[in-house]
């Protein structure tokens, strides 16, 4: 099936990337339709390797089972020590985007170039203990940066206020620059938070609990952070 690209979404729509952490993966299927019908068009696949953050999450098996039953974009964010070694596993698996970490031990210019082999889009994200400074370089040779609201490794945790001025600070450099780079923003999204991660500049808003976890479904989760974000 033809798949749409980050690149034909513009950095100034509002998109809702539902997180998979946070799915109930007895029913992952149902699920992701759920979010399809609500008008998803990205999902955020979390990768752990248990070393890069103390947790262990999907890999390649799972997307392998999803691809076939969505053209959703998926959103592979890898938070592993080595992402240099498994691009060419997940994009066979069906990755659409890779984000990788400004922290990982790769070198940063041979994983771009890596992912850019396969013609999928690419992201790079940093920690919160991260300067925003090491990421400008790569502006130029990326679709999507990725600002972690919460310590990277669990679901489910609150929001970090204070990483608001990096947003705030990376929507100016990319509104100078003219270029169509997304700001995703992951960790404690929800009906409250959302409005000012909106405000303070970013577009790709990573959601988990408060979608998939959210007391009158999925659908009904999606539609009122789309609401709250205007």
């Amino acid at each position: 099936m033809l798949r749409k690209k980050l690149t034909d979404i513009s950095n100034k729509d509002v998109v809702i990337a539902p997180s998979l952490l946070a799915a109930d993966f007895t029913s992952l299927k149902s699920e992701i339709e759920q979010t399809k019908r609500a008008g998803v068009e990205v999902l955020h696949i979390d990768v752990m390797d248990g070393h890069f953050v103390p947790n262990i999450s999907m890999g390649v098996p799972v997307l392998q089972c999803i691809r076939p039953i969505t053209d959703q974009i998926f959103d592979v964010h890898l938070m592993i020590s080595h992402p240099l070694k498994y691009i060419s596993s997940f994009v066979r698996a069906g990755a659409d985007h890779i984000t990788f970490h400004i922290e990982s031990e790769d070198n940063a210019e041979q994983v771009i170039n890596e992912i850019r082999k396969y013609s999928i889009t690419v992201g790079m994200s940093l920690k919160p203990g991260t300067d925003l400074e090491a990421l400008l370089p790569y502006l130029g040779q990326i679709d999507m940066i990725l600002i972690m609201t919460v310590e990277p490794g669990f679901g489910g945790q609150s929001f970090m206020a204070n990483m608001m001025p990096k947003v705030r600070l990376l929507r100016e450099e990319i509104s100078k620059s003219g270029s169509n780079v997304h700001i995703e923003v992951d960790g404690g999204i929800d009906h409250k938070t959302v409005s000012t991660v909106v405000k303070g500049g970013a577009n790709v808003l990573v959601a988990g609990t408060s979608v998939f976890k959210y007391c009158d479904g999925i659908e009904k989760a999606v539609l009122a952070l789309k609401k709250n974000a205007s």
